[in-house]
């Protein structure tokens, strides 16, 4: 026993000191690549700051990432160590019980370490093709898991979208904004799916890998517009409000409708190849897109006003940190919650982040309303050029690419006529109920919205989820090449496009009660439309919003109280808080006579109560408006997304 014990600690410590030197070369290479990408991004922030500096907009952040990333990735083919990790190749013979099944999870080997015979266990990774088994160990390490997009890198720009919306345009523009988000995509991915699929056909090659399903699939994934880097330039250039609406509207949407839609047709080509009849197939198709979509919608909608009202009946307000805490938690949880019940994450914190900014963001103190938009705003920042970053680096790094120039030239030209019969036919269908309202969408916004159709990291992140199959590497570089050519080429004509088509920049967003009629080449109005120019979706809940869901998830007034009808008062009551009873009673006292829609927020131990008796009644001897009350006019409550302004 004691010649045994020895053997078995000789082999153990041998193994050991094998394992460490491996886990110190992965360690190393690990932190190299983390360093890489960390230096990719400070070289584009400081490239970013000269451009500005010096006003330079031909090429935007986005695409100084995509061609830093490529630098990079020719480094790391071409110039990266040897080092090869040992590799054993062991052949497991076919069976009838093997040749039926998918390659295994997990895969338990007995092999001779030592002359003693040891049980390992290796977990699945992916399907190797030719050089593949040779690519240095840095080629390996610089390509991410694709999860890792999914769970870490689109959740907080697809939250901070939502966060960031400029809520009044926005919902001016609705209508056109739906009809172009789901409409405008599902046009846009049968087009494109039908153009490749006929062009493929040509190529003997390409019908023997690609089916009529997988041209859909990767119409739905190239449908998802990206357009960052257009909308960075109208921000800066101050382009008018709507246009910037319609273009970031629709992107935001088109986002969560592409992913809904990539995994209904999943769902049909899962149908089609059980054998079932095209009928069937398309109704489940079409009731994965329904219920997807509204679960998320659900699931969004329910964490965001949840966190709203832990907000407003507790004190977490007098505990910042703490308050940021749950804001973030609770928003990321929404994903989680929407990816664990099998709906889409994505479109889940979209609604989450929409309803947050909305509702919570009023709940908030004023030092978590600065952390959390500054919070947001930074990862948005790191996570899109990290992810354009990875594009360009993965061209020549990832190894499940598989080039055909036939298929990249079918899906360009499919790209183009989808976008173009994806806006002009439906702008135009728009306009019938725009043009009463004075805000008819010009042919010279259409050629702006035509444009504006960049692919980005959410086409990026749908393809390089699977690479399984040779049609889906296919799908996936072609993707890529289609990221680069709309980031680098569409990203860096912006402006001179706005200048070919005289789109007016430099514009302020003027206050509601202004109307200023104004005229470009076209002879269009770029008018800010008044409440009766907005659609009827938007002034209907608007109506709802004011009067029941914001006094009831925030401390806006008018209390629930005066809204609701008599039978509901006991409820109403309980779902009102002192504070607002306390800033309904000062605004009542102190402004009787003021104006209908000022908010008057006034802290309970503030010194504005020194001319207020009990009851909060307002002494005679005491100041009518006391000093340290700042007044603002909310006008709509939806100005730009932000808070409704207060009295402090």
């Amino acid at each position: 026993m004691s010649s045994k014990s020895s053997k078995e600690t000789s082999i153990d410590k041998s193994i050991e000191t094998s394992q460490e030197s491996r886990v110190q070369i992965n360690h190393v290479s690990d932190s190299m690549t983390l360093l890489l990408y960390l230096g990719l991004l400070i070289v584009t922030i400081l490239t970013v700051w000269l451009f500005k500096h010096r006003r330079f907009r031909f090429i935007h952040e986005t695409g100084l990432a995509i061609l830093y990333g490529l630098i990079v990735g020719v480094i790391i083919r071409y110039g990266s160590p040897s080092y090869q990790p040992s590799i054993t190749m062991i052949s497991i013979e076919d069976s009838p019980e093997q040749s039926n099944k998918l390659p295994p999870e997990k895969v338990l080997v007995n092999m001779s370490v030592l002359n003693e015979s040891q049980i390992y266990e290796y977990d699945y990774k992916r399907r190797l093709y030719g050089n593949d088994i040779n690519a240095p160990i840095l080629d390996e390490k610089a390509t991410f898991n694709p999860e890792v997009f999914f769970n870490f890198i689109l959740p907080p720009i697809i939250f901070f979208a939502g966060f960031s919306m400029k809520r009044k345009h926005f919902f001016r523009n609705i209508g056109s904004i739906l009809m172009l988000a789901f409409l405008g995509t599902t046009i846009s991915c049968f087009v494109i799916g039908g153009v490749t699929f006929g062009i493929s056909r040509a190529s003997a090659r390409l019908a023997s890998i690609v089916s009529l399903s997988e041209c859909l699939l990767f119409g739905a994934f190239i449908s998802a517009t990206d357009p960052v880097t257009i909308l960075a330039i109208f921000s800066d250039l101050r382009v008018e409000p709507d246009l910037y609406a319609l273009v970031f509207g629709e992107s935001v949407l088109n986002d969560a409708v592409a992913i809904v839609l990539s995994e209904s047709i999943e769902t049909y080509g899962s149908a089609a190849a059980a054998g079932e009849t095209a009928a069937i197939s398309v109704l489940k198709a079409i009731g994965s897109f329904a219920g997807v979509f509204l679960g998320a919608i659900g699931i969004g909608c329910l964490l965001g006003c949840l966190t709203a009202l832990i907000t407003k009946f507790t004190q977490v307000r007098e505990h910042p940190l703490l308050e940021t805490s749950l804001f973030v938690l609770m928003s990321y949880s929404t994903f989680l919650a929407a990816e664990a019940v099998k709906s889409t994450g994505i479109v889940a914190v979209l609604f989450c982040g929409i309803c947050q900014a909305h509702y919570t963001y009023n709940n908030l103190s004023d030092e978590s309303k600065a952390t959390t938009m500054s919070f947001f705003g930074l990862l948005n920042f790191l996570a899109e050029n990290f992810t354009f970053v990875y594009i360009g680096v993965s061209v020549f790094t990832y190894s499940s690419h598989l080039w055909d120039p036939v298929f990249i030239v079918a899906g360009f030209l499919a790209m183009i006529i989808g976008r173009v019969l994806c806006v002009y036919p439906l702008c135009s269908l728009a306009n019938i109920g725009r043009r009463r309202s004075g805000c008819a969408i010009g042919l010279t916004r259409m050629h702006v919205l035509a444009f504006s159709g960049l692919r980005g990291a959410m086409a990026f992140a749908l393809a390089i989820r699977n690479t399984s199959s040779d049609a889906r590497k296919i799908i996936f570089s072609t993707t890529l090449i289609l990221v680069m050519i709309t980031v680098l080429v569409c990203g860096g004509l912006t402006t001179q496009m706005l200048q070919w088509m005289h789109i007016e920049v430099g514009v302020d967003e003027e206050p509601n009660r202004q109307r200023l009629d104004r005229q470009d080449s076209t002879g269009e109005a770029a008018s800010q439309p008044s409440l009766r120019d907005r659609s009827c979706i938007a002034l209907g809940w608007r109506k709802i919003d004011k009067n029941f869901v914001k006094p009831l998830l925030t401390n806006a007034r008018p209390l629930l109280t005066e809204t609701c009808s008599g039978c509901c008062l006991p409820l109403a009551r309980l779902l009102t808080t002192t504070e607002q009873l306390t800033q309904a009673a000062v605004q009542r006292d102190l402004y009787s006579g003021g104006q209908e829609d000022t908010d008057v927020i006034v802290p309970p131990d503030s010194d504005s109560f020194a001319g207020l008796g009990e009851g909060g009644q307002v002494n005679k001897a005491g100041p009518a408006a006391p000093a340290s009350l700042q007044v603002a006019t909310t006008g709509d409550a939806d100005n730009n997304g932000a808070a409704s302004p207060v009295l402090f």
